[in-house]
C-alpha cells in the first residue's frame, strides 16, 4: 500500500514530519516497507540560465549553449528542440546521476566540441513521460538547488512516497482514510471530516440491474448511477500526480477515478460505457466456458461460479475482479454506467485464484472493503466526475440490499491490566475505540462496517493496547502465592538441556530451522507424503511438514558451503512429523558435520570428518541425555545413510536411541551439499530416564587391585563384523570384563580366501580380591567360548 504525504495530509491534519509519521505506523502495526523521497533524487541538480545558443558546425539538429551556472558560465551542448537562448533550464553537472537514463553524467566531446553537463528533461528526471523538450521555468535564481524549486512551486513532484505492509486482517488500511485514523487515534493529528458529497438524481436510469437469486450470497448489493453527457479525457494534474507517485499510469479521467477512490477510501469502483451497455445488467454466475476480453486485453475463461455482469450480449465484466473491454470507457465516451456493489470475500479469492488475475479490486475485495460504503463511494464517485468531467447524473439504481453487519462487544476496562499487561484508564481506552470509529453505547462498542477483524471482547483490548502502543509493555513476574517453590525444570527439560549444552561444548552451532520443507527434500527422509503436505504453503520450497532434522541441516550446510563456509558443525534439537495428525511428532537431536576437522598446519594434518566423528558425538549427547552404558551398535539404518558407514545405537534390537553415519552420497548430491557429510539423530523420548541430571557427576569409583589385560587373536569368516566379536567377549563375564579393544585386523596370507584375523584387548578388572592364574585362565575359557558360539571363530595358532 503506498501513498504520498500530501495525499495523507488530505484526510489526517497534521505538522508531523514524515519521518514520525513512519515510526509511529510501524508502532501501530502497519508496518513501513520504504520512503522514496523525489527531493533527494533530485537535489544534486542546479538552475541554470541559457545566455545564447548556437547552431552545431557539425549537426543540424544539435545547439552549442552557453549556459549561466554557480560555477559560471558554462558550455553545453544540447539537441532538445526548444533549446534556445533566455530561458531558465534544469541542469546536470559532471558527476550527477541522471535517474531516468541510468547515467552518470561527465565532460564529453559531441562532433568535436566539449560538453560540460546536460539540460535535463522531465523524463529523464523521472518527473513524467515528457521528453519531447528539455524543462523550461518561468523563473528561477541560477544556482539553486531544483528541488527546492518544485518543493515552492510545484509541491506534489517531490511528495515523499510511504509504503506500508498490510496485513490479512486490516483491510480497513487498505484506503488513506483508514492509515489516517489509526494516526488520528493515536494523537498525531485530527481525522479531517469527508466534504458533502450528496448528488440528486434528474432522470430515471434506462438501465437496471438484478441479482439472481443464487448469487445473493457473493453479492447482497449492487448500486449504480448513469452519468450521460460526460466529457473524458485527462486527469487534473494532482490526480495525476498521486497516481503516477504511487506506481499507477493516469489513463483518462474516468479510469484513473476509479483507481484514485481505491486507495484514497478503500471503495474500488467500475465505470461502463452505457452506449456500449445493450439492454440491462444481469449479477449471475458463470456457467463455466465463457471467454471474456478484459480491461488488460487479455482472453480468461471463466470458471464455473464465479461471479460475473453480463448485459443481453454477453459477460461484460469479471464481478469483483476486472472489467471487460468491451464496454470499457475511452476518450470518446459520453455516457456512462457507475458501478458500487459489494463481493463476497471467499467468493472473489476463488475466482481470482482460479484465472490467475492479480487486480487492486480483488486484493481489496477478497480482504473486506465497507458495505456499509457501497451506496455512499457510489455517490462521492459521481460528485467527483460530474465536478470535473460534466454530465447530468441519474437516480440510483439499486439491487440488493446493504448486508447488516452491526455487533456490538462489551468493554470490560478492568481487563486491559490481565489480558494485555497495560494498566491504561477506562476513560483512555473509551476515547481510543471512538476515535477508531466504535460507537460507544455505556459499555458496549459497536463495532464500525469497516473493520470485519473486531469478532470479539478481545479484540478490542488489542485495538486499545495498539494505538497505545506495545512498546509500553514491561516484563513483571507474576506473584508467587504462598508455599509455593522456586519454579524448577521438568527431568524432560533438563535432559534438553544438557544435550543442548553438550552439543556445543563439542564445538557445533545451534540451528533453529523452518518446521517446512520442500516435497522432494522431505521424500530423501521418508516423507512427502500427502499425510504431512500443507493445504496452503507459505511457499513452493515449503509444501511439506519436516519428517526429520536432517534436511534443514544440510540445507544450511549447502548455503555456507556456496559462502565459502565448508567446515561446519551444525545441531538442532526440534520437532519432527511422521503424520499430519496431532500426536504425530516426535522429537529429535540431530547433528551434522561436514569437511574437514583439525586446525590448518604447514604439515598438512587436517583430515575429513568420518563415521567415528559422528558416533563419538552422538555417545556423548546421548551420555548427557542420561543413556546407559549398555547400548550397543548394530547395522540396519534408512536410506539416507550410508549402507557400509553407518549404525545405530540400541538397547536390544528394537530399541533404537540413536542413528549415526556418513550420509548417503545420493542424498548430498540431491541436497547441493558438498562431502564429506556425517551426521546423528538422536530420539531424546527413547532414551531411559538414567541418573538425573545436573552440573555434578556420579561418584568416581576406584578399585585398589590391579587390572589384568589379555589378548586374543580369532579367525573369522571376512564378513563377520567386529561388533559381534567385542559383545561375546564382553558377555564373559560382565563384572569382571570392564573393558575389549580390537588393536589388529589381518586378512589374507596364510588364511586363506574369506578368512581373517581380528586381534582382542580384554581387560580384567577385579574388585574384591586379586586375581590368580587359574581364574584368569577361567575367564579366557569363557572368552574363547563365547567367541566361537557367536562367530563360529577359532584362535589363531
Amino acid at each position: 500500500m503506498k501513498f504520498t504525504l500530501s495525499w495523507l495530509k488530505h484526510h489526517l491534519d497534521t505538522e508531523a514530519p514524515v519521518d514520525e509519521i513512519a515510526e509511529t505506523l510501524t508502532d501501530l502495526g502497519l508496518e513501513v516497507e520504504g520512503i522514496e523521497n523525489p527531493a533527494a533524487r533530485l537535489a544534486d541538480f542546479t538552475l541554470g540560465y541559457v545566455k545564447s545558443a548556437e547552431k552545431h558546425p557539425d549537426a543540424d539538429r544539435l545547439r552549442v549553449c552557453q549556459v549561466e551556472t554557480d560555477e559560471g558560465v558554462q558550455q553545453i551542448i544540447c539537441g532538445a528542440p526548444n533549446a534556445r537562448a533566455g530561458i531558465t533550464v534544469v541542469i546536470a553537472k559532471p558527476g550527477v546521476y541522471v535517474p531516468g537514463i541510468d547515467t552518470t553524467i561527465g565532460v564529453g566531446k559531441i562532433r568535436g566540441i566539449e560538453s560540460f553537463g546536460m539540460m535535463a528533461s522531465e523524463k529523464e528526471l523521472e518527473l513524467s513521460d515528457e521528453h519531447d523538450g528539455i524543462i523550461e521555468l518561468a523563473e528561477g535564481v541560477v544556482g539553486q538547488r531544483f528541488s527546492d524549486w518544485l518543493a515552492e512551486h510545484e509541491p506534489a513532484k517531490v511528495d515523499p512516497v510511504i509504503e506500508i505492509a498490510i496485513t490479512p486482517n486490516r483491510p480497513d488500511a487498505l484506503g488513506v482514510r483508514g492509515v489516517a485514523r489509526d494516526l488520528a487515534a493515536r494523537g498525531l493529528g485530527v481525522l479531517r471530516d469527508l466534504p458533502d458529497a450528496e448528488v440528486t438524481g434528474g432522470f430515471d436510469s434506462p438501465v437496471s440491474v438484478r441479482i439472481d437469486a443464487d448469487t445473493t450470497d457473493g453479492c447482497p448489493v449492487f448500486a449504480m448511477r448513469m452519468i450521460r453527457g460526460v466529457k473524458n479525457g485527462p486527469s487534473p494534474a494532482w490526480l495525476q500526480d498521486q497516481l503516477r507517485a504511487i506506481g499507477l499510469r493516469p489513463i483518462s479521467f474516468l479510469v484513473d477515478v476509479t483507481n484514485w477512490f481505491t486507495y484514497d477510501l478503500n471503495r474500488p469502483l467500475h465505470v461502463f460505457d452505457a452506449d456500449k451497455v445493450t439492454g440491462d445488467l444481469r449479477v449471475h454466475r458463470a456457467r463455466g466456458g465463457e471467454e471474456i476480453v478484459a480491461l488488460d486485453d487479455k482472453t480468461y475463461v471463466l470458471p464455473q461460479g464465479a461471479m460475473v455482469i453480463s448485459d443481453d450480449t454477453g459477460v461484460e465484466s469479471i464481478a469483483g475482479i476486472m472489467g471487460g473491454a468491451a464496454t470499457g470507457v475511452t476518450d470518446d465516451t459520453v455516457n456512462i454506467l457507475v458501478e458500487s456493489a459489494f463481493w463476497d470475500h471467499v467468493q472473489i479469492a476463488l475466482a481470482g485464484r482460479a484465472m490467475k488475475i492479480n487486480s487492486d479490486a480483488r486484493f481489496r475485495f477478497e480482504r473486506g472493503v465497507d458495505p456499509a460504503f457501497t451506496p455512499e463511494g457510489l455517490d462521492r464517485a459521481c460528485r467527483m466526475i460530474v465536478d470535473h468531467a460534466g454530465g447530468e447524473v441519474s437516480n440510483v439504481v439499486i439491487a440488493g440490499a446493504v448486508p447488516d453487519t452491526a455487533r456490538a462487544y462489551r468493554l470490560d476496562t478492568d481487563r486491559c491490566a490481565s489480558l494485555v499487561g497495560m494498566d491504561i484508564p477506562a476513560e483512555t481506552q473509551r476515547a481510543t475505540l471512538t476515535a477508531l470509529g466504535f460507537v460507544m453505547d455505556g459499555d458496549m462498542a459497536q463495532v464500525p462496517t469497516w473493520r470485519p477483524d473486531v469478532q470479539g471482547e478481545a479484540d478490542l483490548m488489542e485495538e486499545v493496547a495498539r494505538i497505545a502502543s506495545l512498546t509500553r509493555l514491561e516484563g513483571r513476574p507474576m506473584v508467587r502465592a504462598p508455599g509455593i517453590l522456586r519454579p524448577v525444570l521438568t527431568r524432560t527439560q533438563q535432559r534438553e538441556r544438557m544435550a543442548r549444552r553438550t552439543a556445543a561444548a563439542l564445538g557445533y552451532d545451534e540451528c533453529v530451522t523452518y518446521s517446512f520443507i520442500d516435497g522432494a527434500s522431505a521424500a530423501l527422509f521418508g516423507g512427502g507424503t500427502e499425510a504431512t503436505r500443507l493445504e496452503n504453503p507459505i511457499s513452493s520450497d515449503m509444501s511439506h511438514m519436516r519428517p526429520a532434522l536432517l534436511p534443514g541441516l544440510l540445507q544450511a550446510a549447502a548455503r555456507n558451503q556456496a559462502r565459502g563456509q565448508g567446515d561446519l558443525a551444525l545441531f538442532e534439537l526440534g520437532t519432527a512429523f511422521h503424520g499430519g495428525e496431532p500426536g504425530e511428532q516426535h522429537q529429535q537431536i540431530s547433528g551434522l558435520l561436514t569437511g574437514y576437522t583439525g586446525p590448518k598446519s604447514v604439515h598438512g594434518d587436517r583430515r575429513a570428518v568420518d563415521v567415528f566423528d559422528a558416533k563419538a558425538d552422538a555417545e556423548a549427547v546421548l551420555a548427557a541425555l542420561g543413556a546407559p552404558a549398555s547400548a550397543q551398535v548394530m547395522r540396519g539404518v534408512a536410506d539416507w545413510w550410508h549402507p557400509g558407514r553407518s549404525g545405530k545405537i540400541c538397547l536390544g534390537p528394537k530399541k533404537v536411541l540413536a542413528v549415526f553415519g556418513e550420509i548417503h552420497p545420493k542424498v548430498l548430491r540431491e541436497m547441493g551439499v558438498k562431502g564429506p557429510a556425517v551426521g546423528f539423530t538422536i530420539w531424546p523420548g527413547d532414551v531411559p530416564a538414567g541418573r538425573a541430571q545436573g552440573t555434578s557427576r556420579g561418584a568416581l569409583t576406584l578399585s585398589d587391585l590391579q587390572a589384568v589385560e589379555r589378548d586374543f587373536a580369532f579367525v573369522v569368516d571376512a564378513e563377520t563384523e567386529v561388533q559381534t566379536l567385542v559383545n561375546a567377549a564382553q558377555g564373559a563375564d560382565k563384572a569382571l570384563i570392564s573393558d575389549v579393544r580390537v588393536f589388529d585386523e589381518f586378512i589374507g596370507g596364510s588364511l586363506g580366501e574369506g578368512r581373517k584375523s581380528l586381534a582382542l584387548t580384554v581387560r580384567l578388572q577385579p574388585t574384591d580380591k586379586t586375581l590368580t592364574d587359574k581364574d584368569i585362565e577361567a575367564v579366557s575359557a569363557k572368552i574363547v567360548e563365547k567367541v566361537t558360539k557367536a562367530t563360529g571363530g577359532v584362535l589363531r595358532g
